[in-house]
């Protein structure tokens, strides 16, 4: 099951809408056959495993797959009728799926049919695999991710706005590797006037796949000519925007080729509620959280993000007036700050990445 969660892995950021799925085939105790899912429309991991076997199935073979198979019809036929048809006897699953319509039908299915059938094997890394299609099967929301850098004194920018470079090389190929992974990257139009940045994926000695870029602009004050805007291969962007922005102030940045996706306000700025059902209903079933300050604490606030990723670099600005990773109004008791669990700490040079899960007070 390892092997096939490491094949799952390979399909991370290119399977969407679908999840990342990796399987493989055991024969006495070795691997005879892997698979995973590539892309939405291309067979899944079990028909790939299946087919590199290449009919040579025999009575002890035991497939492992990262995700319960499909007893559906859908882009490609079920994988069940696939696993029924090779042969196979004896079927080992890590994660069921999570959507409640279908949730448990291909393994009672191939039950039914009289193989052998055992579920969750290494379940949490396998859940872990699918965390950000289990989030949108249950709700029909984005899972988002927050990414931030920070000096070891809370800063993520000076007070002239530099931030280049709190975190080192590593830390930033990473960035671009997570990139790669989600649906899309999003920031507030006050990152895009301060730093100008590209958000596309810029990884040494090959070309990443380019998430949709989306800049959270109220009042459309964008630039024309900003980096951000521009059709550089496959990267694309949509503006989030008011609904009381003129239509004709957005049509020439409909003409350059820019998405634009009109949502409610509240207080002033758009519904990050509303923009997220919307989101959702793209479909973006995944979003990176890269800031500014004022976007990431009204997300926090508004209980949108799901995960955070938190890098600390061994840097002190040494003053009061730096920009911090979230701005507004934080809660007046440390007893009512948002506790991460499961978390998870790793090395990047001589930078420290701390990734965990926000735990919620109920309200």
């Amino acid at each position: 099951m390892r092997e096939a969660i490491r094949e799952a892995r390979k399909g991370l950021g290119w399977t969407s809408p679908n999840p990342p799925v990796g399987c493989v085939v055991a024969r006495g105790g070795k691997i005879v056959a892997k698979g995973y899912h590539r892309r939405a429309g291309e067979p899944h991991a079990e028909i790939e495993a299946i087919q590199n076997l290449q009919g040579r199935v025999k009575s002890m073979d035991t497939l492992y797959v990262t995700l319960e198979p499909c007893n559906h019809f859908g882009r490609t036929p079920p994988c069940t009728q696939a696993i029924l048809k090779s042969g196979i006897r004896r079927v080992v699953v890590g994660a069921t799926d999570p959507n409640p319509n279908v949730a448990g039908g291909g393994s009672r299915f191939l039950s039914e049919q009289g193989l052998e059938v055992i579920n969750g094997v290494l379940e949490t890394e396998c859940s872990r695999l699918i965390e950000m299609f289990r989030k949108h099967a249950r709700t029909g929301l984005p899972f988002v991710a927050a990414k931030s850098a920070l000096t070891l004194d809370g800063w993520t920018a000076s007070s002239a706005g530099n931030s280049k470079w709190i975190t080192g090389e590593s830390s930033r190929r990473f960035v671009h590797r997570l990139r790669e992974s989600l649906d899309a990257v999003m920031v507030g139009v006050g990152t895009v006037l301060t730093d100008d940045p590209s958000l596309t994926v810029r990884l040494k000695n090959r070309r990443g796949r380019d998430p949709l870029r989306i800049v959270v602009d109220t009042r459309l004050r964008i630039r024309p000519e900003a980096k951000v805007l521009r059709n550089d291969g496959s990267a694309s962007v949509l503006i989030v925007v008011g609904e009381s922005v003129p239509p004709s102030r957005l049509r020439p940045f409909e003409r350059q080729g820019s998405g634009i996706l009109v949502c409610p306000e509240k207080e002033g700025r758009v519904d990050l509620g509303a923009m997220m059902v919307k989101l959702g209903q793209v479909p973006v079933t995944s979003v990176l959280l890269e800031g500014g300050a004022t976007l990431m604490g009204a997300m926090i606030r508004q209980r949108v993000v799901d995960k955070f990723y938190i890098f600390k670099a061994p840097k002190i600005l040494g003053g009061g007036d730096g920009i911090p990773m979230a701005s507004g109004p934080g809660p007046l008791s440390i007893d009512s700050c948002i506790r991460l669990k499961d978390m998870r700490i790793r090395r990047f040079g001589e930078d420290v990445l701390f990734v965990g899960y926000p735990e919620y007070k109920e309200e």
